[in-house]
């Protein structure tokens, strides 16, 4: 085996050894070395995208020296290693953009914990795209969860705590059907490795035998993994969560966690239970309903919006129902439509949040009459938004008019009822980013109001390089969207 395979398993392993040493080290050296080692882990799945596109097959890597089902596999192929740059890179910027600003957000003793919490779930999300067995899945499944629910906590408010409590009760819901659905499916199968529970999935459906348990074993594990990611209607705790936590956890957690588990659903369907199961159950008729109602809900929810933060969080709930009726459809193409989404809202999400906090920092609030005329005393920051909202809407050479393609593409391939669907889904919601975030951007560069009073702060350099990063990487995935969709139609066809 070649050393370049190795790669995943340092992805995995070294932000989480990092994590127990930063927890330890004084404030300014454990910023400095979160962000070298998540540096070093973007260069590192750089490399290996370079690898997989150059026409390496995929490969299995045993952790360990036991050999499975005892030890734990992951899996790494041209689809992970793409996911796995994506989160990388994303996470690397948005702690780039928010870590060295929480003097303003925290208490200094939570500096350090602070660091550990972005490193564990950093290694968490590694693990969830490159594992191949669900045992794994789970283990890190939780530490993602723990993760997430301190990250919202160290924002010590009353509305900080009441937050992370609703997100960990549903959290820890999601977590036990999930929970629930692995052990029914070890059961039925005997395996907890993806491939040979796809075999055995295969063959009980053939045969129509415990088709009942079979459903169930879909709907618990889709329903669990749905919940964790806010699908519509297990969303409640969206608005609070994001809005109340720290610039770098609003941008993480908005545009990475949730990611993360709806991949680990396209991988969970595609590899191991198989589309045309989800197809049988009719399951995949659920999560088409719920993702275009969550498509609706969630715009409406940030019309609604006076806190400009809450009105991003609430965006949230809308994009996560665009990759949810990808999921739906039950196709290939509207899993790598999903895919791509995953891709451009894990962009345009972060550079949102990150750009909301510069405005609020030459504001002084997040509230819509106050941020009014920021965006000329930080025009950076106000393009910057501009960005990931047109993004978001779908304007031309941007990541969001690209998913949106790929979106009417997928349901294009039905020609029936569910090609309205989708298509009425994506007009009306296209129509509601419209209302919503052209409100805020007319309000960012419009002139400020008399009388309101305005803090005499400035953006940091570092965050401006955050912006840049991530309004860049939207632009390319919006120019080059051909390319990497060319990847993740690749990366699925192998993904068997």
């Amino acid at each position: 085996m070649s050393l370049w395979q190795s790669i995943p398993f340092a992805c995995i392993l070294l932000p989480l050894a990092a994590a127990a040493l930063t927890a330890a080290l004084p404030t300014r050296r454990a910023r400095y070395v979160t962000g070298f080692v998540l540096l070093v882990q973007t260069v590192l799945s750089a490399l290996l995208v370079a690898q997989m596109a150059s026409g390496n097959e995929s490969y299995v890597y045993m952790m360990g020296h036991y050999p499975a089902p005892w030890g734990n596999e992951i899996r790494v192929g041209l689809l992970e290693s793409v996911i796995g740059l994506f989160f990388s890179l994303v996470m690397t910027l948005s702690v780039l953009g928010g870590l060295f600003v929480l003097e303003q957000e925290l208490l200094r003793d939570r500096h350090s914990l602070m660091s550990a919490l972005l490193l564990l779930l950093s290694s968490a999300l590694q693990a969830e795209v490159y594992t191949n067995d669900l045992f794994t899945a789970y283990v890190f499944v939780e530490i993602m969860t723990i993760s997430a629910v301190s990250l919202i906590a160290a924002h010590d408010t009353g509305r900080g705590q009441v937050a992370a409590m609703r997100y960990l009760i549903m959290n820890l819901i999601g977590s036990a059907l999930f929970l629930l659905s692995i052990i029914l499916l070890y059961d039925l199968t005997g395996h907890l490795l993806m491939s040979p529970i796809h075999d055995s999935v295969a063959g009980l459906r053939k045969s129509g035998a415990y088709r009942l348990p079979l459903t169930v074993v879909v709907a618990l594990m889709c329903g669990g993994l749905a919940i964790k990611s806010a699908l519509w209607p297990f969303h409640t705790w969206v608005p609070d969560a994001y809005g109340t936590s720290t610039p770098a956890a609003s941008a993480i957690l908005s545009s990475l966690v949730s990611e993360g588990y709806v991949f680990l659903m396209v991988k969970l369907i595609w590899r191991m239970l198989g589309p045309e199961t989800i197809t049988a159950t009719h399951v995949n008729d659920v999560i088409l309903v719920f993702g275009i109602i969550g498509m609706i809900s969630g715009s409406v929810g940030a019309i609604r919006q006076v806190n400009i933060k809450r009105l991003i969080a609430w965006s949230s709930v809308a994009q996560i129902g665009y990759m949810y009726m990808g999921i739906g459809l039950g196709t290939a193409a509207g899993l790598e439509a999903a895919c791509f989404h995953i891709l451009s809202h894990a962009a345009a999400k972060a550079l949102l949040f990150l750009s909301a906090n510069s405005l609020h920092a030459v504001s002084g609030s997040y509230r819509m009459e106050y941020i009014r005329g920021s965006g000329r005393r930080a025009p950076l920051a106000a393009a910057a938004f501009l960005v990931g909202a047109l993004s978001l809407i779908g304007i031309p050479f941007t990541a969001g008019f690209a998913s949106k393609w790929f979106f009417a593409q997928a349901g294009l391939a039905y020609g029936s009822l569910r090609m309205i669907l989708v298509f009425a889904a994506l007009v009306i919601s296209t129509a509601l980013n419209v209302v919503y975030f052209m409100g805020a951007v007319i309000r960012i560069f419009s002139p400020a109001e008399d009388g309101l009073s305005r803090p005499d702060k400035r953006v940091g350099p570092l965050r401006y390089i955050a912006l840049a990063g991530l309004a860049g990487l939207t632009v390319l995935l919006g120019c080059i969207p051909g390319r990497i969709m060319a990847w993740i139609a690749e990366g699925l066809s192998r993904f068997g």
